[in-house]
């Protein structure tokens, strides 16, 4: 099956969770993450009709993404993986969403790109559900303070939340969660659901998914250096 055809199907599955809890299909933004994929496997994606991208590091998607921005109108480009402050420049730049707002440093250095560049691109704040040493994002038990600190120090336009739940976790318990936070802080927007439990995000009020091998399959190996 070839990439296009496991995008209809994607989406086929996104709209039957859609149906199955009354939320409308258009109600949910399905990011198609092509990180680690070059531009000739995410060509027949665009040609599908998918809009949404979402890459996890910086220098990767300025290296891919002007050209196929420039042949392709329309596209919108989400960073979902973690972003260092000396990074907050070209990801101002070169990004519509970033997914991984997680610490007062990374906040700073935003609001100072943003102002700078006038460009706003839509901020969600990462909250590590699980509480993981290993994983970014804020403990939940910090959210409402730092979410505060982001609108009321740094001035900035915190659009929804970000979660990644722990791996081998029942997912509905961290997608309620994260609901939960960003509903006492007036947000709307909800990235939560990757390939493996998306339907289950979308019950708990997904507004953003992000799926990767269930459209491209298996990404290719890291060369070694």
């Amino acid at each position: 099956m070839g990439m296009s055809e496991r995008l209809e199907e994607v989406r086929a599955q996104v709209a039957e969770a859609c149906r199955d809890c009354g939320r409308a299909e258009d109600a949910v933004t399905l990011i198609a993450v092509s990180k680690t994929f070059p531009a000739a496997d995410i060509l027949p994606v665009i040609a599908a009709g998918q809009k949404a991208f979402g890459e996890n590091r910086v220098q990767e998607s300025r290296e891919k993404w002007p050209d196929l921005r420039a042949a392709h109108a329309g596209l919108e480009l989400h960073l979902i993986g973690p972003l260092q402050s000396n990074k907050a420049r070209d990801a101002v730049g070169l990004f519509d969403a970033i997914h991984t707002v997680d610490r007062p440093k990374i906040a700073a250095a935003l609001a100072e790109e943003t102002a700078r560049a006038g460009r706003q691109p839509q901020l969600f704040v990462q909250v590590n559900t699980g509480a993981e040493p290993q994983k970014a994002g804020i403990l939940p038990e910090a959210a409402d303070a730092f979410i505060a600190e982001c609108r009321e120090r740094h001035k900035l336009k915190i659009f929804g939340l970000m979660c990644i739940p722990p791996v081998g976790d029942v997912p509905d318990p961290h997608f309620a969660l994260l609901a939960k936070i960003a509903a006492r802080n007036g947000l709307s927007g909800l990235s939560m659901g990757m390939s493996a439990d998306f339907a289950a995000a979308i019950r708990q009020g997904a507004t953003h998914i992000r799926v990767g091998s269930a459209i491209f399959g298996h990404r290719p190996a890291l060369k070694e250096a």
